[in-house]
């Protein structure tokens, strides 16, 4: 639901009503009086783009202006006569005339009050952005096309190839009056852009208009002018149906219904962008935009839409509520009524100028870049090419289905390639994509390349793996091993051959695949062979992705650091940071202890080693939440003998605990309870431990060995560094934050 900001928490009505008032005179007046000027010259080019009576288009902005404004879902957004539509209409004044196009704006309006009961709004944002831009493109060149022949002193042709067939014709007759004016628009427009802020608070197309009028009265050629007859209430008359066969009048409402919903939607999405905490109802956004049409189709109006340039003028103004966008129409209202005769006086070259740069303005670099990088520009150029040199509606469909075809390519494209290893007599054939009957030709292909009698890896990285295609691969694996050779599966990806074969094919997913490769074992089935089960599933999926880098690690060690943690299986050291095979030099104990008395080596010893040694150039401590032997001692609780021992070498850390660590008492701060607070401390004091080791301390000395401490916790599984006097985390570039020391 749209947020309007009118609907503030009510004191009394005489109150709410004075801080209304208050707002609309500070916020909504002068943000409305913005956007009239805007919208003012632009509702007429439109209007003569369209083909339609210039009072056409000052109806369609007021309706716009009132019966969207009210109706609407979106508070903000500006609607009016647009320059998407300007091409439909012109083909719909062309073949039915004026008021038959009227009826077509009410249908048109109908369909989109339908559209928006039957809360079907948001699968309008479904069109591929890539056929929205390329039909704006294309819009933008059909516009230019057309108004090019008015700016040189000629009149608009029926169709973009007569325009373009013409254009020599026309610059061989130019009128030198229409161009110089013409030209005058466009480049007041592109120097606007650059005038400092204080003067542009005056918009670009009203200063181009009213100076390119003003340089018409003094011009000593003619130059042709609007023409409007009478007022504007002369110019409101009832629709007549068409003549023509149904089935074009049908064809011409659901264009202007999806054209105009489509652009009002995105327009309304991008003001809901500018302004946060303001949200459109899409559904209640289309029956107010269909109502307009409907209004405006029976007074003798342009099709309506949510233009994107006047909302976000609005919004840029200031406007906090409806009354701005209702004040604009009723602007263009006072004006058409009570100042007719300075309409009279506007050239028609300057509002072709103006055409010519919206229509410009509608082709961006942004979109044709943006099309190139995401592999979409032939998308782009088809649709572009159709709306330009066919019709809008045929245009967007053929945008649609290459949009649609393309997807379809992505989706169920495959890439198979088998290839030797170097100096191995084994082949690897890799499978990456979405594996269907449709790959069965290539996979064919690829298979036959590889020589009978050959070991074969075939690495599966496929999310979609259907019936056919299992079934080949196994009878190839079957009949390739039967001539002495091996035939390795490694499934990397979320699809398996295990299941393929079980039930209807189903997409798999990433969390499977996570699952799969991390999980524990299911609860169920034999223990005693799940060892077996979990080295076949290994030897299956992930052991020749190992095979190369531990070739590389089988005559040197090549640990970075020195890991000391516990004995829970629960952590995973590799997994928590992001390590491989051969990085950690992992000590495991209960309770991730470094004993300090009693005769137990076992710490010491791998300690020194990777120190010595394998040169290790960072020490870390790890603990994690729920620790038993934390829980244990913290309860003092006899674990029985042997265990009991063992944990004796953690009694300084209770102790530092009750005596009030810091590194408790910020644990306590970050909401940890008293097992974990004690499981941090533990981690502190083992720090202290091993700084006062002698070979850690010649370690940080000469060769600046980092010791660190770690804390794991399993409800998040988020890694919390432990200093020796607080604690902090991590975030996504590795750096400390919310760091709590005492």
């Amino acid at each position: 639901m749209s947020t309007d900001t009118d609907s503030a928490p009510r004191t009394s009505p005489r109150a709410d009503m004075a801080g209304r008032l208050t707002g609309i005179a500070r916020a909504d007046l002068p943000a409305s009086i913005v956007v009239f000027l805007v919208a003012l010259p632009l509702s007429l080019g439109v209007a003569v783009a369209s083909g339609a009576p210039v009072a056409a288009g000052l109806i369609a902005a007021v309706v716009g202006g009132v019966v969207a404004g009210l109706l609407g879902g979106s508070a903000i957004q500006v609607s009016g006569p647009t320059a998407s539509l300007t091409v439909v209409v012109a083909e719909s004044v062309q073949h039915f005339g004026w008021a038959a196009t009227c009826f077509i704006t009410v249908g048109a309006g109908m369909l989109q009050i339908l559209f928006g009961l039957s809360r079907v709004a948001r699968a309008a944002l479904a069109i591929a952005p890539v056929v929205v831009h390329g039909m704006l493109a294309g819009i933008g060149v059909v516009i230019a096309l057309q108004q090019v022949h008015v700016l040189l002193g000629g009149t608009s042709l029926s169709s973009s190839f007569a325009a373009l067939v013409a254009l020599p014709e026309q610059l061989m007759s130019v009128h030198k009056g229409d161009l110089c004016v013409g030209l005058f628009v466009i480049v007041v427009l592109v120097a606007w852009r650059r005038v400092p802020p204080p003067a542009r608070a005056l918009p670009g197309p009203l200063v181009a208009v009213v100076t390119a009028t003003l340089l018409a009265l003094i011009l000593p050629t003619h130059v042709e002018r609007i023409v409007l007859d009478g007022s504007l209430l002369d110019a409101v008359g009832m629709p007549a149906v068409p003549s023509a066969g149904l089935g074009a009048v049908i064809a011409a409402m659901v264009t202007i219904a999806l054209i105009a919903s489509v652009e009002s939607l995105l327009s309304a999405v991008a003001v809901d962008k500018m302004r946060p905490g303001h949200r459109t109802d899409f559904d209640r956004e289309l029956i107010g935009q269909g109502s307009a049409n409907v209004v405006s189709g029976l007074l003798g109006g342009l099709p309506i839409a949510g233009v994107i340039v006047r909302s976000i003028t609005n919004a840029n103004a200031g406007a906090r509520s409806r009354a701005a966008t209702v004040l604009h129409g009723v602007w263009i209202l006072l004006f058409a009524v009570a100042l007719a005769g300075l309409v009279r006086q506007i050239p028609t070259a300057a509002l072709a100028g103006l055409l010519i740069f919206v229509g410009v303005q509608l082709i961006k670099l942004a979109h044709i870049r943006l099309a190139r990088r995401a592999g979409e520009v032939y998308v782009y150029l088809a649709t572009v090419l159709g709306v330009v040199f066919l019709n809008l509606l045929q245009g967007m469909l053929i945008g649609l289905v290459l949009a649609f075809a393309l997807l379809l390519w992505r989706v169920v494209r495959v890439t198979i390639v088998a290839a030797p290893v170097p100096g191995s007599r084994r082949w690897v054939v890799t499978i990456d994509g979405t594996c269907t009957f449709l790959a069965l030709p290539k996979l064919t292909a690829e298979l036959a390349e590889v020589p009978a009698g050959t070991d074969v890896t075939v690495e599966m990285t496929v999310d979609f793996l259907d019936h056919a295609s299992c079934e080949f691969l196994t009878d190839w694996a079957l009949e390739h091993e039967s001539g002495g050779a091996t035939v390795e599966f490694a499934e990397l990806g979320s699809a398996r051959m295990a299941t393929a074969l079980a039930g209807p094919p189903q997409r798999g997913h990433f969390r499977q695949v996570i699952d799969q490769v991390i999980g524990p074992w299911r609860r169920t089935g034999n223990r005693e062979h799940r060892i077996a089960a979990g080295i076949a599933a290994y030897h299956r999926g992930h052991a020749h992705l190992l095979r190369p880098h531990l070739n590389q690690l089988r005559h040197r060690h090549d640990a970075d650091s020195f890991f000391l943690t516990c004995a829970d299986a629960r952590i995973l050291p590799n997994v928590i940071t992001n390590s491989g095979p051969g990085d950690l030099y992992t000590v495991r104990n209960v309770g991730n202890l470094v004993p300090t008395r009693g005769g137990d080596l076992s710490v010491e010893a791998g300690l020194i080693y990777a120190l010595e040694k394998l040169d290790v150039r960072a020490v870390v401590v790890c603990g994690h939440s729920g620790c038993g032997a934390m829980e244990a001692l913290h309860r003092e609780v006899d674990p029985g003998a042997g265990l009991g021992d063992w944990l004796a070498h953690a009694r300084p850390s209770l102790e530092r605990y009750r005596l009030g660590h810091p590194v408790g008492e910020a644990a306590a701060v970050a909401g940890f309870g008293p097992v974990d607070q004690l499981g941090m401390v533990n981690v502190a004091v083992q720090l202290e431990t091993l700084y006062a080791h002698p070979a850690v301390r010649r370690g940080v000395e000469e060769r600046g060995v980092a010791v660190s401490g770690l804390f794991f916790d399993l409800a998040t599984a988020r890694v919390i560094e432990v200093m020796v006097d607080g604690i902090a985390e991590f975030d996504d570039e590795g750096r400390r934050i919310a760091a709590e020391p005492v």
